[in-house]
C-alpha cells in the first residue's frame, strides 16, 4: 500500500502528487492505474511537458496519438487537446512540469471523460 501524502489528490485514474510549485511553475508526479486515462482536455493558462518514468501509453496530442514508453517526453503549447492513456497491466508514471501565469486545477476545459466529469 502506498503512502499517502498531503499533497497528493487522488482521481478516477489514479493519483497525482504536487512535488513543488513557485510562481510560474508546479512539478507532478502523476499515476495512471492499468487500462486507464485522464480525461481529454485542454488548458488556458498554462503549457506542460510530460516526462514518463514508467510503464506504457498512448498520448493524444491534437489530432495526433503517440505511443510513449519510460524516458519518452511530449510537449503541450497552451490550449492544445490533450490525454494520456494507460495501455498496460502496469501502473503508467510521469512527471508533468506546468507553466504559465496561472496553475490552478480549475484550468482544465473538459473535452471527454469516461468518469462523467465533462
Amino acid at each position: 500500500m502506498s503512502q499517502k501524502y498531503k499533497n497528493e489528490s487522488e482521481r478516477p485514474w489514479g493519483h497525482y502528487e504536487v512535488l513543488m510549485q513557485r510562481p510560474g511553475y508546479k512539478v507532478k508526479i502523476l499515476t495512471v492505474l492499468p487500462h486507464s486515462e485522464i480525461s481529454l482536455q485542454r488548458h488556458s493558462h498554462r503549457s506542460e511537458h510530460w516526462y514518463i518514468v514508467s510503464g506504457k501509453g498512448i498520448v493524444t496530442k491534437n489530432e495526433s496519438e503517440i505511443k510513449v514508453l519510460a524516458g519518452d517526453s511530449v510537449d503541450f503549447l497552451v490550449n492544445d487537446v490533450h490525454r494520456v492513456k494507460n495501455i498496460d497491466n502496469e501502473n503508467l508514471v510521469f512527471v508533468e512540469i506546468a507553466q504559465g501565469n496561472y496553475l490552478g486545477e480549475d484550468d482544465i476545459v473538459r473535452l471527454e471523460d469516461k468518469y462523467g466529469r465533462v
